[in-house]
C-alpha cells in the first residue's frame, strides 16, 4: 500500500499563534488538494520556537490549546494532520469540549506541568496527542525549564499504515522514542522538528534518521521549521528517509516548502492507538518529487545570514536599515547580506572617514555601495574628533601629531569609534531604521570591538561568523546570485576590499596583526577554546601555536565576557555561538 505524506516546512513564527494557524492551515489545504493522506508540520507549530518565557502566560498557553482546536476544525476533511503545540498535564485535548478548553483557569509552567506535545488532526477532531519525551537542556535550548517529559509512544493508524509520532530531541538517541515507536508497530515515524542551523547540521541529521530507519525498517519523515529568531536561524532542510537509510525527499532550505511524496509501505496489522481512514483515493495520479540541489557549506552560511537578517528586521518592524562603511572586508559583507536580504534601497551606507582612513578605504566603500546599488551619505568625524579632544583636554591624550611627542592610546582610538556608533545612532532616531553592527567572531572573541562604539547597533550579522570565513562569505557572493531573488549579481564585493590587510585605521599605518596573531592562528585557537571546549594545554599540543600565545588568547576570550553580554544579537551559525550557546561568567577566576 502507499501512504502519501507531505512535509510541511512552515515558517512559525514566535507568538503569532493566530498567524501560524493561518500557516498552518494553508498548507495542510494545499496538501490535500494534492491528495496527501497525512501532513507533518514543525515542532510547536501553534506557539513558534523558542517561545521562552511566553509559556509563564497563562493566556499565551490557553491561546495555544485553543489554536490547536480551530485548526481541526476548519482543516480539509480527509487528510490528517500532525502539529506541535503546548499541552498541559492537566488537558485532554482528544476529549476535552472545544468550546471550554482554554480559558483564565489555564495555568502557566510556573504553576503546573507543561508538555512539549504533537497533536493529530483529522475529519474535524484532536484524534490523539503525543508529549516529547527527551527535552534538551544544553547550548541554546531551555525545554527542562518549562517542559516535563513524557514516556508514552503514540502510534496511529493512517489510511491503513501505523505512523509513530515523535518530537525532535526524541530522535538524537539510540534506540530512544522512534525505537519505542518502531516496536509498537510504526512503518512511517513522523519527527516534528524546530532544530536550528550550524555548519554541518544536515549530516548529523540524516545520520540520526538513517541509524533509525535501517535498524528499525521503518520510514522516517523529519520535518524543520525555517526562519530566523532572535539568535537562532531555522534551514527548513526537510527530509524524508527510506528503510536502507536514503533520502528519498528533500525540501528547500531556509525557505517554506511543502513536499508531497508517496511512501509505499507493506501492509500490517497493529494495535494503534486510533485508526483515520486518510485521503484514500486510488486514482490520484502518483506524485514525483525533485530535489533541488543542495548548497555548498559556505553558501549555506549566507543564506542563513540573510534569511536571519531579514526576519529580525521585519519581524521587529523595521524595513530600513544602516551599515557603517569602511572599506573593510566586515562592513562590506554585512552590506551585502543586508541588500540581499532587505533590498539595496533599504539599505544606506554611511561613510564616516577620520583623519586616519585610507583614500582607498573611501573609494573601495563608494564602489561596494554602487555595485549593490544602495544609497549612501558622507559624514567626516574629523571635526567632532578635535572638538571632543577640546572637551576633555589633557584628561586624554589625543592627536597622533602633538608638539609635545606624547602619543595617544587605546582612548583615542575608541574615540573614534564611539563617534562613528553614535552619528549611526543618530541617523537611526531620526529615521528608524535599525544600525546592524559589523563585528565578527574573532573580534567578539578578543574584545577587538569597541562598546558603544562599532558595536552599537541592533542587530549583528557577523556575530558567529569567524575572520577568515568572512573572505569566504566574500568570494562565495562574488561567484553568486543574490539569493532569494534578490538583485545584484555579480562581483559586488571590490577584490580590493578582499585582498588588503585587516585595519581598524584608528591610528596611522594600523594593522589588525600589530596587536593579534594571524588569522589563521587566532580562529583556530577560538575554535579550540571556544566551540570544542578544549583546553589551553590541548591546543598546544596540536602546534596552533606557542602556549604564550594560546594564554594571552585565551585570557582575552574571558575577559571580553562583559563585553559580549552587551553586543547586539546575531545569528548562530557555528557549533557553538557567543551568548546563551556558552554561558560563562564575566566574573572568574579560572583561566585555563
Amino acid at each position: 500500500m502507499t501512504l502519501r505524506i507531505a512535509l510541511a516546512q512552515i515558517a512559525a513564527r514566535v507568538g503569532d499563534i493566530d498567524g501560524n494557524v493561518d500557516r498552518v492551515l494553508d498548507a495542510w489545504r494545499r496538501a490535500a488538494d494534492q491528495g496527501a493522506d497525512l501532513v507533518v508540520f514543525t515542532e510547536l507549530t501553534t506557539t513558534g520556537y523558542p517561545p521562552e518565557d511566553l509559556l509563564l502566560k497563562p493566556e499565551f498557553v490557553a491561546a495555544n490549546l485553543d489554536a490547536v482546536h480551530r485548526m481541526a476544525a476548519e482543516g480539509p476533511r480527509g487528510t490528517a494532520a500532525i502539529v506541535g503545540y503546548v499541552g498541559t498535564a492537566e488537558g485532554d485535548l482528544v476529549h476535552e469540549d472545544p468550546a471550554v478548553s482554554a480559558g483564565p483557569a489555564v495555568a502557566s509552567a510556573a504553576d503546573q506541568e507543561l508538555t512539549n506535545s504533537a497533536a493529530v488532526l483529522c475529519d474535524g477532531e484532536v484524534v490523539a496527542t503525543y508529549d516529547k519525551l527527551r527535552l534538551p537542556n544544553y547550548g541554546v535550548f531551555d525545554e527542562a525549564r518549562y517542559f516535563t517529559p513524557v514516556d508514552r509512544p503514540l502510534v496511529v493508524s493512517i489510511a491503513g499504515v501505523p505512523v509513530g509520532v515523535t518530537v525532535c530531541e526524541d530522535l538524537w538517541i539510540e534506540p530512544g522514542p522512534l525505537g519505542r515507536a518502531a516496536d509498537a508497530g510504526a512503518r512511517v515515524i513522523a519527527n516534528l522538528n524546530a532544530s536550528p542551523y550550524h555548519r554541518g547540521k544536515r549530516a548529523d541529521r540524516e545520520r540520526w534518521a538513517a541509524t533509525h530507519a535501517e535498524r528499525d525498517g521503518t520510514w522516517v519523515a523529519y520535518v524543520n521549521v525555517v526562519g530566523g529568531q532572535d539568535d537562532v536561524v531555522f534551514d527548513g532542510d526537510s527530509f524524508l528517509i527510506g528503510p536502507d537509510g536514503r533520502v528519498r525527499a528533500r525540501a528547500a532550505q531556509f525557505r517554506e516548502d511543502l513536499v508531497v511524496v508517496d511512501v509505499p509501505v507493506d501492509p500490517i496489522e497493529v494495535d494503534a492507538e486510533v485508526a483515520v481512514r486518510g485521503a484514500g483515493d486510488a486514482s490520484r495520479p502518483v506524485v514525483r518529487h525533485e530535489d533541488l540541489p543542495r548548497l555548498d557549506p559556505v553558501g549555506e552560511v549566507w543564506h542563513a545570514l540573510v534569511r536571519a537578517t531579514r526576519d529580525y528586521c521585519h519581524e521587529n518592524g523595521f524595513r530600513d536599515a544602516l551599515i557603517g562603511l569602511s572599506g573593510g572586508i566586515d562592513s562590506a559583507v554585512v552590506a551585502a547580506v543586508a541588500a540581499d536580504a532587505l533590498g539595496a534601497d533599504h539599505v544606506t551606507g554611511v561613510l564616516m572617514p577620520s583623519p586616519y582612513s585610507s583614500d582607498h578605504s573611501v573609494s573601495d566603500a563608494e564602489a561596494l555601495a554602487g555595485a549593490l546599488g544602495m544609497p549612501t551619505e558622507t559624514l567626516h568625524i574629523g571635526r567632532p574628533l578635535e572638538a571632543v579632544g577640546d572637551v576633555l583636554g589633557d584628561l586624554v591624550i589625543t592627536g597622533f601629531d602633538r608638539e609635545d611627542g606624547q602619543q595617544p592610546g587605546v582612548a583615542y582610538e575608541n574615540l573614534q569609534a564611539r563617534l562613528r556608533g553614535l552619528l549611526l545612532m543618530a541617523l537611526s532616531n531620526e529615521t528608524g531604521a535599525i544600525v546592524l553592527t559589523t563585528g565578527n567572531k574573532s573580534e567578539y572573541a578578543v574584545g577587538y570591538a569597541t562598546l558603544y562604539g562599532d558595536m552599537a547597533g541592533g542587530f549583528a550579522p557577523l556575530k558567529d561568523v569567524p575572520k577568515l570565513l568572512v573572505y569566504e562569505l566574500a568570494r562565495w557572493r562574488n561567484a553568486n546570485p543574490a539569493p532569494f531573488d534578490g538583485d545584484a549579481d555579480g562581483e559586488v564585493i571590490p577584490v580590493s576590499t578582499i585582498d588588503k590587510p585587516p585595519s581598524a585605521e584608528l591610528r596611522p599605518d594600523q594593522r589588525d596583526d600589530d596587536s593579534l596573531p594571524p588569522y589563521e592562528v587566532l580562529d583556530a585557537i577560538v575554535e579550540g577554546y571556544v566551540e570544542q571546549l578544549r583546553s589551553i594545554a590541548d591546543i598546544v599540543a596540536e602546534g596552533i601555536a606557542d602556549e604564550d600565545v594560546v594564554r594571552r588568547i585565551v585570557q582575552l576570550i574571558e575577559r571580553a565576557e562583559f563585553k559580549r553580554r552587551q553586543a547586539a544579537p546575531g545569528p548562530k551559525v557555528t557549533t557553538r555561538a557567543f551568548g546563551r550557546d556558552r554561558r560563562v561568567p564575566m566574573t572568574s577566576g579560572w583561566n585555563n
